[in-house]
């Protein structure tokens, strides 16, 4: 059973909210129990009754280092010690890449008469304070819209294998002869039974050692003596391994066609004061999705985000490179969950 962290901040003008999003929680472990994962809920009222040689503050400050995903809360206000644990949350994420970091504000209406000005104040402040670290905050206007965007999120998460959900059974253990099996719809195929494996139509699976010519078809010819020679059209999908010679990484002359349109929008969208950084910023990108399978995903993730911080009409031009199947291969959790987020916006 793998566990997740989620760490949820509010102040306490939203206490009905903290509660509907813990039943939320507990009804999605419900779903994700059975696939080896369960969601721990931590909370403010966790730790009243802890005993601490040290503020409580740095209690709170410490389990938001340690949780997988940070989801903070905000209406009309937001207090000092609130925003410290957004700094300890982002700080933390900046280091490790950990943890995902959600933010929602209320969209609530208020009474201009009873409405404090200093904590009117201390949210637009907050909020600009977003904005310039390039943060995309969500509005919701009830518990019901928080609970749905939120439970997209996590299942992104999931699809992008930041949280691996997995039947943890195999067939001997199946209770009453059940079978686990996974189909392909069309023409494919079906794994059947532990260790199969799902072969689609026309596709060959090579089993074993095999020594010789393996000839697929009119596609592919494959000569295993010896060194590696294939004949015809052949996606590796990674590295290329020789007798003696491994290749990886992907060359300037690939990467040069795929970068150009990127390099225009830039060009043309940037303000003139951030031009050279938002150039900068795609050169790196460049250099470090040049490794391949290599690269560091959490610094592509915030490669990706402070481009589009900069320059927000490359949001497009972004997630097409992305789309491209040389790009799309290297893109980890972290960059995909960055990509997830700007499609959203």
């Amino acid at each position: 059973m793998v566990s997740k962290r989620i760490f949820l901040a509010s102040s306490s003008e939203l206490k009905e909210d903290r509660k509907e999003f813990e039943i939320f929680i507990n009804r999605k472990n419900k779903d994700w129990v059975a696939q080896g994962v369960f969601l721990e809920l931590i909370v403010w009222e966790d730790f009243l009754d802890a005993v601490a040689k040290t503020r409580l503050q740095d209690e709170y400050n410490k389990a938001i280092r340690e949780c997988d995903i940070f989801v903070m809360l905000f209406c009309t206000k937001v207090g000092q010690y609130t925003e410290e644990e957004f700094e300890t949350a982002f700080g933390q994420f900046k280091a490790t890449n950990k943890p995902f970091i959600f933010t929602y504000f209320k969209d609530a209406e208020i009474s201009t008469g009873s409405a404090d000005r200093k904590d009117l104040m201390s949210l637009w402040a907050f909020q600009e304070k977003l904005d310039g670290l390039g943060h995309f905050y969500t509005v919701y206007k009830n518990i019901e819209g928080l609970k749905f965007h939120f439970n997209q999120q996590l299942d992104k998460l999931a699809k992008n294998g930041f949280i691996e959900l997995k039947w943890d059974k195999d067939e001997a253990a199946a209770p009453n002869g059940t079978t686990y099996q996974a189909t392909l719809t069309g023409n494919g195929a079906i794994a059947q039974g532990t260790g199969a494996t799902a072969i689609g139509a026309g596709g060959v699976n090579i089993g074993g050692k095999n020594t010789g010519n393996v000839n697929t078809g009119t596609q592919a010819n494959i000569d295993t003596g010896g060194g590696a020679y294939v004949g015809g059209s052949v996606d590796a999908g990674g590295d290329f391994i020789g007798r003696d010679k491994i290749t990886h990484g992907l060359s300037p002359r690939d990467l040069a066609p795929l970068f150009g349109p990127l390099l225009a929008v830039v060009a043309q969208e940037a303000p003139a004061d951030k031009q050279a950084a938002a150039v900068q910023q795609v050169e790196e990108l460049k250099a470090e999705v040049a490794k391949g399978k290599q690269a560091d995903d959490g610094k592509v993730g915030r490669i990706v985000d402070g481009l589009v911080a900069m320059v927000p009409g490359a949001i497009g031009a972004v997630v097409n490179l992305f789309a491209t199947p040389i790009l799309g291969g290297i893109a980890g959790p972290v960059t995909k969950y960055v990509l997830d987020k700007l499609k959203g916006n």
